[in-house]
């Protein structure tokens, strides 16, 4: 038997590489290990954020679904509204939703505004911390539902301390309830392909003063690292008329992502009672795509203009749907963002779980 020729040490490094990468996507899943080019990412169903930037920056198309996401930042920063726009999605591709309002501030007239059909999403108010991953947990297991939201893991207080007296601490039990749910909620989120979305907020972390953030997040760290999704949201600037607030320019950074290349960055304008501005982000788009001109303060969509003044023409896609439809269009051309159906694969149907029991 003939000798296989002896391999360069760069063909044979190249070769052991190639090894353990199979061995390792065979053990922990595609997306484990991974290039940071633009072209690695895992083909995974998705729900559309309602930012076409936001979906681009994620790489995948929006947040993944049968994982983790985590959105937080500063107070008033866009979290909610965020939220409620990728329930609006999801609703509009024929999926349920559920609403885990831990916080009861849930405004349902301003859901309603961002697109969220209220009547055909389940809300929950649950009482402690305990309660509300219960529910979750038991969505999660039922198969049925395609969306949960928890807001927010900062008012998940653990019974013992709700039960206890004002002032009474009970030293990292918010943590260990958290650390107990994931690892309760990770597997049956992949197998019932749920995406499941919590919500957090920040805290500064005591004593720091050298060198690092001094900005951290509640609960512990067990959702920093269950989370292949985390998303920072920031408002950078107070969009006004005059000396009249309308809006907040945001910024969202993907500062963790298990599905594609993380560290991405996407602008937005949030409207106060209108959510993210879609005509905003497609004028913002459509200039760096080059499908529409920019000449100073002026803009052009082909051989039509638009007009003079960036919110004057914003004005003008609101109330021009077809036009706006036709820049669109054109954009996701451009990106290579294409939308994906919920279409139940044989895949989904053969991991799909057991509707949950009352004894579960």
């Amino acid at each position: 038997m003939a000798k296989k020729p002896a391999l360069s040490p760069e063909d044979a490094r190249a070769e052991a590489l190639g090894t353990a990468l199979a061995t390792i996507e065979r053990k922990y899943g595609k997306g484990a290990v991974m290039k940071l080019s633009d072209d690695a990412h895992v083909n995974i169903p998705v729900i559309p954020t309602g930012s076409i930037g936001l979906d681009l920056a994620l790489g995948v198309g929006g947040i993944p679904r049968g994982r983790i996401s985590e959105i937080f930042g500063p107070e008033s920063s866009g979290k909610t509204t965020l939220t409620l726009h990728i329930i609006a999605e999801c609703q509009r591709m024929g999926g349920t939703c559920a609403f885990v309002d831990a916080e009861h501030a849930l405004d349902v007239t301003y859901a309603k505004r961002l697109g969220v059909n209220t009547d055909e999403l389940l809300i929950s108010q649950p009482d402690y911390g305990e309660q509300a991953l219960d529910i979750a947990d038991m969505l999660v297991r039922s198969g049925a539902v395609d969306l949960v939201v928890v807001d927010s893991v900062a008012a998940l207080i653990p019974q013992a301390e709700l039960e206890g007296d004002m002032g009474e601490t009970q030293v990292g039990g918010h943590a260990r309830l958290m650390s107990h749910a994931m690892r309760r909620l990770t597997g049956t989120i992949h197998k019932s392909r749920t995406s499941v979305i919590f919500i957090n907020q920040i805290r500064m972390k005591i004593g720091v003063t050298g060198y690092g953030s001094p900005e951290t997040t509640t609960g512990g760290n067990a959702l920093k690292f269950y989370s292949s999704v985390r998303l920072d949201i920031r408002r950078i600037q107070t969009l006004k008329d005059k000396e009249e607030s309308f809006g907040s320019r945001t910024r969202v950074k993907v500062v963790k992502n298990k599905v594609a290349p993380p560290f991405r960055s996407a602008i937005f304008d949030i409207l106060y009672g209108q959510g993210i501005s879609r005509s905003g982000e497609l004028l913002d788009l459509g200039i760096e795509a080059k499908i529409i001109d920019q000449s100073g303060s002026w803009f052009a969509f082909g051989s039509e203009k638009l007009g003079q003044g960036r919110e004057k023409v914003r004005a003008l896609l609101d109330e021009n749907i077809d036009l706006r439809n036709q820049i669109e269009s054109k954009v996701v051309e451009f990106l290579g963002l294409h939308p994906k159906e919920f279409t139940p694969t044989a895949e989904d149907q053969d991991e799909g779980l057991d509707p949950v029991s009352v004894d579960d």
